[in-house]
């Protein structure tokens, strides 16, 4: 098994243990877009136990090191990737900024906080992508800024092909640390879930628009 399976693997078993995923195909969440999903996701919750929170941090650092390599500063994405940024920022020493959904209507209008400047390197960091809209609108604003955006580093990806098409058109490489695949597959094997919902979450993953009406 290579690193970088193992680390997916452990990503999704530590995100299945501390329930920041959900998996309930009897009972769907819905997406602020409207899409129901069988799968909930809140990457937040690992900031409250300290050895996930560690091993994500670790992670997020090789994986920055071996895939982007020398870079100027980490920039997070408001609001779910400001702490995990924090946290990755530290441990490879660089400084740190965010960038917000929409600019501020009041002082500096500011959407990007922080300092970057123009012709530094940046890695992206999101707790999660599903479409890829709203991490994408993060690279814009740091690119119409002067940023040299290297890629970004997510925790987790739905992969959704939305999301792969989005991130090609926009010229911006992807890297997580687990993804839907490894995630399934994982809660069968270890019995989160029954081998008999997984057919119905890859159905779900191949059309999430249409799933379950």
């Amino acid at each position: 098994m290579s690193n970088n399976e193992s680390v997916a693997l452990d990503t999704a078993e530590f995100l299945l243990q501390i329930k920041a995923i959900k998996i309930d195909n009897q009972n769907p969440f819905t997406w602020s877009s409207g899409i129901k999903s069988p799968i909930y996701c809140d990457n937040r919750k690992i900031l409250s136990y300290p050895k996930v929170r560690t091993f994500i941090r670790q992670e997020f650092a090789r994986l920055i090191n071996d895939e982007f390599g020398s870079i100027d500063v980490i920039v997070g994405v408001a609001t779910g990737a400001i702490a995990h940024g924090v946290l990755v920022a530290q441990e490879l020493g660089l400084p740190f900024a965010y960038v917000r959904t929409t600019k501020k209507e009041h002082g500096l209008a500011n959407q990007i906080e922080g300092v970057v400047e123009s012709g530094q390197s940046a890695v992206v960091i999101e707790d999660l992508v599903s479409t890829g809209q709203s991490s994408l609108a993060a690279v814009t604003a740091l690119r119409e800024a002067g940023c040299i955006v290297k890629g970004m580093a997510a925790i987790f990806t739905y992969g959704l092909e939305s999301a792969s098409i989005n991130f090609q058109k926009e010229n911006c490489t992807l890297r997580t640390l687990t993804d839907y695949n490894h995630l399934i597959s994982h809660a069968v094997e270890m019995n989160y879930i029954k081998e008999s919902d997984k057919q119905s979450l890859i159905a779900w993953r191949e059309n999430p628009e249409i799933w379950g009406k």
